[in-house]
């Protein structure tokens, strides 16, 4: 634990206080309770030096791990708004994932996405490792693939007949592919 966290340790007891919980998700995830666990606004932990999150986390707004060292997201990860993973180490995402907004995966290194992935936004996918199409692949909205391998081997009348050959579909626009 770090003095920060014991910092607010110490105003909880002495103050009354509560500790921030974005505090508690970076210096003290252990501690985290049930409630806690389920966040009613937005978790913002861009630029902080979280590697992981707890199992069942819920936030029901955005979830901002941009610029983080995470490599994987926890068991029964649910967010109702958007989800930033950009320029982290992310390697995969969990298989039947579904996030209610955006999915930034801006300059990610995985390979290809999980089955049964469903974004109620639009899914960001530029500069990443992005090679393939999975299954079952649902876009409420745009579809960005500008600079990956996908858009670089595949036309746009290619990629969206993958897309729809495979059970899938993105309802607004396919965005950097010629």
């Amino acid at each position: 634990m770090s003095n920060i966290y014991n910092l607010f340790k110490f105003l909880e007891k002495k103050k009354e206080t509560k500790t921030p919980l974005r505090v508690k998700f970076i210096y003290a995830p252990n501690e985290l309770t049930d409630e806690e666990l389920n966040v009613e606004g937005h978790l913002d932990l861009a630029l902080t030096k979280i590697t992981s999150l707890p199992n069942n986390l819920q936030v029901r707004g955005d979830l901002d791990l941009s610029y983080t060292s995470i490599t994987s997201l926890p068991d029964n990860l649910q967010v109702g708004g958007n989800l930033d993973l950009s320029y982290t180490k992310i390697t995969s995402l969990p298989d039947n994932f579904k996030v209610g907004g955006d999915i930034g995966l801006t300059f990610t290194k995985f390979p290809s996405l999980p089955d049964n992935l469903q974004v109620g936004g639009n899914l960001v996918l530029n500069y990443s490792k992005i090679s393939s199409i999975p299954n079952n692949l649902k876009v409420e909205r745009s579809l960005f693939l500008d600079n990956t391998p996908l858009a670089k081997k595949y036309d746009k009348g290619k990629i969206i007949k993958m897309i729809l050959n495979k059970g899938g579909y993105f309802k607004g626009n396919l965005y950097g592919v010629d």
